[in-house]
């Protein structure tokens, strides 16, 4: 079977038995911050297993996509070299919501391996928990799998997602590979999980550890199970190694064939063919190369791909060739990423082509580092440098010298990291996780939609992160309501601001937030005291929400008409809105045009214009994907949504809880005042509206008559000047540096009439008038022609600066170096410099040392042979 035959047989069974099929999830678990990515199939159902999230359904299965290459669970190192690690590997899985357990966990895994797959049973063998005896007679007695090939476990056996979480017992059920691959069965002393592989283990959800390590029970037990794809497909192709499955032995096939590698069975092939698939599918789920978290990630895992490929022979981008490859192997299960291929491809040929800019010279430093090195281990400051001066992630580091025999001294590079974070650290605010601190039932009833004022009871207070039953007059805290007007920040809208009040109490809320459900609301007692208990009347500032709700819609619309002029491909990336702006950033693989912005400004103004009615309703997930609703970008949606409806024709549909205006004209008007990028593929937009958008325009007059009176002109004939006068500097510039350059040739042929005899050649050391850094190369170069074989070191004097130039001959620089020559003077003068044996530039700031130090030139030449 291949291996998109597996995950539909898999997929079928188990809607035959009652599950319903769900799609994965993202690779980025937006709603979970203890994960870095998503690993398991059970992660979108987290909540549901805790009984927080109820589904519509009480038995599901899914095929998840999932990442190991960071945080806690990262096998990237491993890839390439073990025949079952991989960064990305799809999860087949089935799960249980209080349903059935392990009686039926156990029937369906036993009968999709023997009676769908057709596994031989006698190639099956099987584990259970210490503990769990329950588990061991379902096998025996019920299945009839014999006791001798089950084996019982402890730590291999019990199954947590993370520190925290929902956790249990587990069966595992494993393939006997055969007799001619060494190894024993799990559990034996010479159990080396290469005979005997894992392809199933059955979770028996029983439990939630907190925090303090103490395991509750969940409220109904529960079933999470995951058979790694990959690895039930070499089985079932009789290949012993995943790489040599139908999917991957097409994208090595298609690697090959773009390095033009004769032999498949390289270790690199592997790597990439492996690397493409994550890279592929983060950049698919909205993850860009970046510099710090998950886009760092993705960095370091194209870098090595790239790495692997120069290692084959690759002299230009190839990466991003592959993914029309992936796209032939897993477009039809993934519609989403033949939609975005040209994305991909943008993407992975940017970062490519930034990395080729350094690969070679960071080579160069490793190379040279490897034949200084006394012993088998690369300095830790070697690695950090590589790491923070060319982008080589450690890994990556790790990778090379594990080819050659080496290891890397990574107490060396974790003290250099940290040097370098004590230097740039900024010290920020301890930020409370209130989801730890707060044990309430329930949730806070938001009644913001409707109105912006009403009555409510304080139902816990906060100071310091810790539960109080007060607060006092000019005390700080959080104070938490039944119900509540004001907004808690959620989906790029900040909290609203505003008061609350009672007898004798005054209390400005500067801040609102969410946590478990309810809304925090961010405070500072001005008189009389707060009590748990207390009945106050909330009230939100009316006119900050109103600019609030007024720049909100406008980036409905703003999203919309992107996507209008751009393309598809558009998608949200990250947004804040508050009463003063909107910001909203994009996927978009280039700056918008000028002209672009403009057709997107006017198309929201003509939408404002219209003065259609904005409407939101509530309905199902189902039904709002079907009337085209767009998703918002790390949102997380319940089986009931809000769906925000707004302009001509629906014009914008999307999934939305903030506030919203009644009718688009009430935005009055929008304008855009900046557009960039802010990382690979992101494009930031910000504008304002209303009055705010009436102020950018009338502060734009103001810069305008400005210009108009710098330049004598009018507003029609501003632009002109403006540009004449560039010109202008533009052709005074070419004039000063075409003098600079005569005045260097006259003055290197001055010069040389001051050069010194030392062992038969000639050393010049002067200081240049008049001259820069570039004109000092020029003369640099003018003094080397005239005096054959010659040593040289010019200076220039600007301010108090001081530019260097150092050269030497090509016959001696076997005797003397010019980057040496360059940091033995530059460092007297109190500066730094450096370069290749016959050139050098650098630079200091001892003026008044110049003389001393030029006079001291032939010595120190001299002491050098």
């Amino acid at each position: 079977m291949k291996t998109g035959e597996i995950r539909e047989a898999f997929l079928a069974f188990f809607e035959n038995n009652g599950h319903t099929r769900v799609p994965s999830s993202s690779l980025v678990p937006h709603d979970d911050p203890t994960l870095l990515f998503t690993n398991a199939g059970m992660n979108q159902f987290k909540d549901t297993f805790l009984g927080t999230d109820p589904r519509a359904y009480v038995r599901a299965t899914s095929s998840q996509r999932c990442v190991r290459a960071g945080g806690k669970h990262n096998d990237l190192e491993n890839v390439g070299y073990t025949a079952r690690h991989h960064t990305f590997f799809e999860m087949l899985g089935n799960f249980s919501f209080g349903d059935y357990f392990k009686q039926d966990a156990i029937r369906f895994a036993w009968e999709f391996l023997t009676v769908t797959l057709g596994l031989p049973k006698e190639r099956l063998w099987v584990t259970c928990h210490v503990s769990d005896d329950e588990a061991e007679e379902i096998w025996v007695n019920e299945i009839g799998f014999p006791r001798e090939r089950i084996s019982r476990l402890d730590e291999d056996n019990f199954w947590q997602m993370g520190d925290t979480g929902p956790c249990g017992p587990c069966s595992e059920i494993f393939y006997d590979h055969g007799a001619d691959v060494p190894g024993g069965p799990p559990g034996s002393p010479d159990d080396d999980l290469d005979r005997y592989i894992e392809i199933w283990n059955l979770v028996f959800m029983q439990f939630n550890r907190d925090a303090s390590g103490e395991m509750h029970p969940l409220p109904k037990p529960s079933v999470d199970t995951g058979m790694g794809l990959e690895r039930i497909a070499a089985v079932m192709q009789h290949v012993h190694s995943n790489y040599e499955i139908d999917l991957f032995q097409g994208l090595i096939d298609a690697t090959a064939d773009v390095l033009g590698v004769i032999d498949k069975s390289e270790k690199s092939l592997r790597v990439i063919a492996d690397h493409i698939r994550s890279c592929a599918f983060l950049i698919v789920d909205g993850v860009l190369p970046g510099n710090e978290g998950r886009g760092y990630v993705l960095r370091r895992i194209i870098r090595r791909a790239v790495r692997h490929g120069n290692k084959l022979g690759a002299t230009g981008p190839f990466f991003y060739e592959l993914v029309a490859a992936l796209v032939k192997q897993m477009g039809e299960a993934y519609p989403e990423l033949t939609a975005q291929q040209a994305q991909i491809e943008k993407a992975l040929l940017t970062e490519e082509q930034q990395f080729a800019k350094t690969l070679d010279k960071g080579m160069v430093i490793l190379d040279e580092a490897l034949s200084q090195l006394s012993g088998s281990e690369i300095p830790g400051d070697v690695v950090f440098k590589l790491y923070d001066t060319y982008g080589f992630p450690t890994d990556l580091t790790n990778d090379i010298a594990r080819e050659r025999g080496l290891t890397l001294d990574m107490a060396g590079y974790d003290a250099a990291m940290a040097q370098q974070r004590s230097r740039s650290q900024e010290s920020g605010a301890f930020k409370v996780d209130y989801n730890d601190v707060l044990n309430l039932e329930g949730s806070t009833e938001f009644t913001g939609y409707d109105h912006l004022n009403g009555d409510a009871t304080v139902v816990a207070l906060l100071s310091d992160g810790e539960a109080v039953d007060s607060l006092k007059q000019d005390q700080a805290g959080v104070v938490v309501l039944d119900k509540t007007p004001f907004y808690g920040e959620s989906g790029g809208q900040v909290g609203d601001t505003g008061y609350l009040s009672g007898s004798g109490v005054r209390v400005e809320v500067n801040d609102t937030t969410k946590a478990q459900d309810h809304h925090l609301h961010h405070v500072k007692v001005l008189q009389g005291q707060v009590s748990v208990g207390d009945q106050l009347q909330a009230e939100v500032d009316a006119g900050v929400r109103q600019r609030t709700r007024l720049n909100h819609s406008a980036t409905h619309l703003l999203h919309a008409a992107l996507r209008e002029v751009l393309g598809d491909h558009v998608a949200q990336k990250g947004s804040l809105v508050d009463s003063e702006r909107l910001r909203f950033d994009f996927s978009n693989p280039e700056a918008v045009s000028r002209d672009e912005l403009t057709q997107i400004q006017s198309m929201v103004n003509a939408q404002i214009r219209a003065n259609t009615p904005v409407s939101t309703r509530l309905m199902s997930m189902e039904d709002a994907m079907d009337a085209g609703a767009m998703a918002l970008f790390g949102e997380k949606y319940g089986d009931e949504v809000r769906v925000l409806s707004m302009g001509e024709n629906d014009f914008s549909v999307e999934l939305c809880g903030g506030t919203h205006v009644d009718r688009t004209g009430d935005i009055g008007l929008l304008r855009v005042v900046s557009e960039g990028g802010v990382a690979a593929g992101v494009r930031r937009i910000e504008a304002v509206t209303g009055a705010g958008a009436l102020a950018a325009i009338a502060e734009l007059d103001s810069q305008m008559a400005d210009v108009c009176a710098a330049v004598k002109g009018t507003t029609d004939t501003a632009a002109a000047k403006v540009v004449a006068l560039r010109n202008d500097s533009r052709n005074l510039e070419k004039e000063i540096a075409r003098l600079k350059q005569k005045l260097a040739s006259s003055a290197g042929g001055d010069l040389t009439s001051n050069a010194v005899e030392v062992a038969g050649f000639k050393v010049l050391a002067a200081n240049v008038d008049g001259a820069d850094a570039k004109s000092l190369r020029d003369t640099m170069d003018q003094c080397k022609n005239k005096l054959g074989s010659a040593v040289i070191l010019l200076s220039a004097v600007e301010g108090d600066k001081i530019a260097l130039a150092a050269g030497v001959t090509k016959d001696l620089t076997d005797k003397v170096r010019a980057g040496d020559l360059m940091k033995e003077f530059a460092g007297r003068l109190g500066g730094k410099g450096g370069g290749r044996p016959d050139m050098a530039q650098g630079g200091g700031s001892d003026v008044a040392g110049l003389a001393a130090a030029l006079k001291d030139v032939p010595d120190w030449v001299a002491s050098q042979l």
